[in-house]
């Protein structure tokens, strides 16, 4: 099912965060005749300053407000054709520490998103999810597919799923035209440094200890920012209404394997590796399976994980003044009670 998406109109929530910030730069390029609301509160994960280069762009608006507040969602869904609903709490340590804003923001948010697309007629409602719905791997496990049974392990993975379950039953019981994508780990440009990647950069290039959860050698499935966002083009241009899609990087990797390959791309020692006590509940392992993308949409990740690590690393190196902007004090505290206390 292919919809024509000519002159459309399209709000992305969380446009000022990594994926979405990256998101709205790739449609503005792709799709010359659709139209971009941004709607997002500015937590301490969204940043303008990521969307700096086309805040002025004539297909372009940004509107603050939070997605729970039924007005403000829908003053900007007003005249949407989709909604593509990237906006969440998203940090597993951070649930562990508090769960209500992750209950708040990801289940509450998202039936206001829902009830104001029924209201608003849209056409598609993609909800944005993640892979860590579906809890944890053993290493001799077949990857996950969409039919694998949600066993989130977190209180963020868990209020994700409730998010999804919510959106599959508006579609259920009121017919929205929802899809559901749930992805593998993401890295590139514009990433929050509490996230691994932008982490490890950040304390490398300063010379600090780069923290390391337990033995290190939880495995992770790691895909490119634009080739996740291609993906999710795709499921809501052509994906059937309903439907779950998985999208992975088909890269698998231990986090120390990894560190160590960036700690190298960098010229730094791996000395500066530290190893901390591990998180309750640490999942072991993600992988995706998303053989029905390919199949039915005809999506498939294209960038090497190796020039993937290096545009990253190259962004990172020419943009330090962006990672000094966001991480502001109040990071820096979390930063100490996360890594430096443990």
């Amino acid at each position: 099912m292919t919809i024509n998406s000519n002159n459309r109109r399209v709000l992305i929530t969380g446009g000022a965060g990594f994926i979405g910030s990256n998101l709205i730069r790739l449609v503005l390029k792709e799709r010359p005749d659709w139209e971009i609301i941004n709607l997002d509160l500015l937590t301490y994960a969204g940043n303008l300053a990521s969307l700096a280069d086309i805040k002025d762009h004539p297909r372009y608006t940004f509107v603050k407000g939070d997605i729970t507040d039924p007005d403000t969602v829908a003053r900007a869904m007003e005249g949407c054709w989709g909604v593509m609903h990237l906006a969440a709490e998203s940090h597993v340590d951070r649930s562990i520490l508090d769960a209500s804003p992750f209950l708040r923001t990801n289940v509450l948010g998202t039936q206001v998103m829902l009830d104001a697309a029924r209201k608003a007629d849209v056409e598609r409602f993609l909800q944005v999810s993640t892979d860590e719905v579906y809890g944890s791997l053993k290493p001799e496990d077949h990857a996950f597919s969409e039919e694998h049974h949600l066993k989130p392990n977190s209180p963020y993975s868990a209020s994700k799923a409730g998010a999804d379950l919510l959106a599959r039953s508006y579609f259920k019981t009121y017919g929205l035209p929802v899809l559901i994508s749930r992805c593998s780990n993401n890295y590139g440009p514009c990433q929050f440094p509490e996230k691994l990647i932008p982490l490890l950069i950040s304390n490398a290039l300063n010379d600090k200890p780069i923290p390391v959860y337990g033995d290190g050698m939880q495995v992770r499935d790691w895909i490119y920012v634009d080739d996740h966002n291609l993906g999710l083009l795709a499921i809501l241009e052509k994906g059937n209404p309903g439907e779950v899609y998985n999208l992975g990087g088909k890269h698998e990797l231990p986090n120390l394997m990894l560190i160590k390959h960036l700690l190298k791309q960098l010229g730094k020692s791996e000395d500066l590796i530290t190893f901390v006590k591990d998180r309750p509940g640490h999942d072991r392992r993600y992988a995706m399976d998303w053989s029905k993308a390919e199949r039915e949409l005809g999506w498939k990740p294209q960038l090497d994980f190796a020039e993937g690590c290096r545009r990253t690393v190259d962004w990172y190196l020419g943009n330090r003044h962006w990672v000094e902007e966001v991480t502001s004090g109040t990071y820096r505290d979390y930063y100490n009670l996360q890594y430096v206390n443990r």
